[in-house]
């Protein structure tokens, strides 16, 4: 019935609950095409791999200072995540060795009985490298979401679209995924990596400089802020500022017409276009304090609050090769800043994956389609599939974490903790600003467990190298994640590897004992 299943799990944490397995189910999963797992020793044909007793490293160590995710100080600014993100130092867990031990059983149903009716789990689908490449189909997804519908063209399980992309609004990504997916998707079902933004109510009425690419105001005013302004406006303001293309230096110096009011907080959408102009621009307007016409003072002891969104390092387009994310473009902010004033760029927060409040909004979403269709059973397990161990699968397992402990103190009432796992401020939402009742309800999750899925249609090669086990190799090698996120190699270890997302929705069918077949649309 599953054919093309091939999975590679991953340890499986402590009191994790696992699915149950498909009768007549007892092969153990192979590992696909020789796939290493970076932070892990290849396994030796027949043996399991080994226990998770490995410390996470922690990046920037040696007194650099870098990032929230070093030290007691990271616990203050997550006390929702702190104690789970302890878990991540020496952790010993039972291991997964076999389908049948991964999909053991569920709900006292026995284990060949399959079900049609309504799901208990949802999809986090990851577009770059799952769905497509640059503006390429992948084969496999048209397939694979013919499965997911029934015979009117209806989602048989809650689906979301949950992409680090920023550079265009929620309903034209999903006409675009309609367009390539051959299959009917709502904007409600996209989650682009500035949505979390709609939070910060604070920096809505403010004067914001908005970074990246594409219609950036109306992506901001849609978001609710209200006096956004653009690098080009900027630009346009000061033309004295943008130096290094000659080509466009002003021929006739004149003092600025209008001047634009104090620039309060910076939002980093994408990836701009003029990276050269960006860099200077925002570097302007930190070391000034909001006034870029200004000259700089003589010290700088802060600077005014920074967002970003989307921090992958690279992405998977139509090349051969990866190409160069918004992460890129941060990195070199963050040592340009740092050369200048010999001082750390900090982040207000960091959002989009892997953030965990990226996943806490995409499982709300996932929570209002099933309440849509008047599903009486709770969403309980997500699984997230992508191509990206540093964005997909740790921000899932990150998540995941979260979601046990967040278990275990289920009916207390906490804050909702929009520092999107990352950043050296504090952004807490407060009780004043969850008025709005999406936002109530993101507050509290309903899942108990988020699964990794990672598929080999994007950044991910399961056949390259991983070097020797070292801290220095490891952490300068392997870890593509951003500066403030410390490097654990457990969760950069997907649960499952698949070729592609085709075998993913058939691998987590099989898990689930869903049998859609019956109901799915069949052209």
């Amino acid at each position: 019935m599953y054919p093309r299943l091939m999975s590679v799990p991953r340890s499986v944490r402590k009191g994790r609950r696992r699915a149950r397995p498909p009768r007549g189910s007892s092969h153990a999963r192979a590992n696909v095409g020789g796939a290493a797992v970076p932070g892990r020793p290849r396994p030796q044909e027949g043996a399991s791999p080994s226990g998770r007793g490995q410390a996470g490293l922690r990046l920037g160590e040696a007194g650099s200072g870098r990032g929230c995710f070093q030290g007691p100080a990271m616990w203050s600014l997550l006390p929702r995540l702190g104690r789970a993100l302890r878990l991540a130092a020496g952790q010993q867990t039972g291991l997964c060795s076999s389908a049948s031990a991964a999909a053991s059983g569920k709900d006292g149903e026995s284990a060949g009985q399959l079900s049609i009716q309504q799901p208990t789990f949802g999809f986090l689908f990851d577009i770059d490298g799952v769905l497509v490449r640059g503006k390429t189909p992948i084969p496999a997804a048209r397939k694979a979401f013919q499965k997911l519908l029934n015979s009117q063209g209806e989602f048989l399980v809650p689906v979301v679209f949950v992409t680090n992309a920023g550079n265009c609004l929620r309903q034209k990504k999903a006409d675009q995924l309609s367009h390539i997916l051959g299959v009917p998707i709502s904007q409600d079902q996209v989650m682009m990596s500035h949505s979390p933004l709609r939070m910060f109510k604070r920096y809505h009425d403010k004067c914001v400089l908005v970074s990246g690419q594409g219609p950036l105001l109306d992506i901001a005013k849609q978001l609710g802020f209200f006096h956004p302004i653009t690098i080009d406006r900027l630009r346009e303001t000061y033309p004295l500022l943008d130096m290094v293309d000659h080509d466009r230096r002003p021929k006739v110096l004149h003092p600025p017409a209008v001047e634009l009011p104090k620039i309060e907080a910076i939002i980093l959408f994408g990836e701009p276009v003029r990276w050269e102009t960006n860099l200077q621009l925002i570097i302007d307007v930190l070391l000034t304090s909001g006034y870029p016409g200004n000259p700089y003072p003589q010290g700088t002891n802060s600077h005014i609050p920074v967002l970003a969104c989307n921090m992958d390092l690279m992405w998977a387009a139509e090349a051969q090769s990866p190409r160069f994310g918004h992460g890129t473009f941060m990195v070199c902010l963050e040592n340009i800043y740092k050369k200048i004033t010999g001082k750390e760029l900090k982040y207000e927060a960091l959002m989009g994956k892997p953030s965990a409040l990226t996943y806490h909004y995409a499982e709300y979403l996932i929570r209002t389609q099933a309440a849509a269709k008047q599903w009486k059973k709770p969403i309980q397990t997500l699984y997230a599939i992508g191509d990206n161990l540093m964005t997909d699968i740790y921000g899932a397992n990150l998540y995941n974490r979260y979601l046990e402990e967040n278990s275990s103190r289920r009916g207390s009432k906490a804050r909702v903790q929009a520092q999107a796992a990352g950043g050296t401020r504090s952004a807490t939402v407060s009780q004043e600003e969850l008025d709005n009742s999406w936002e109530s309800e993101l507050a509290s999750a309903s899942a108990t467990s988020c699964h990794s899925v990672l598929v080999c249609t994007g950044v991910y090669n399961p056949h390259t190298e991983v070097p020797s086990d070292t801290r220095e190799s490891i952490t300068e090698t392997v870890f593509h994640g951003h500066r403030d996120f410390r490097f654990d190699p457990a969760l950069v270890e997907p649960d499952h590897i698949v070729p592609d997302v085709d075998a993913a929705v058939d691998l987590i069918f099989q898990l689930e004992n869903f049998a859609p077949n019956e109901n799915c649309r069949t052209s």
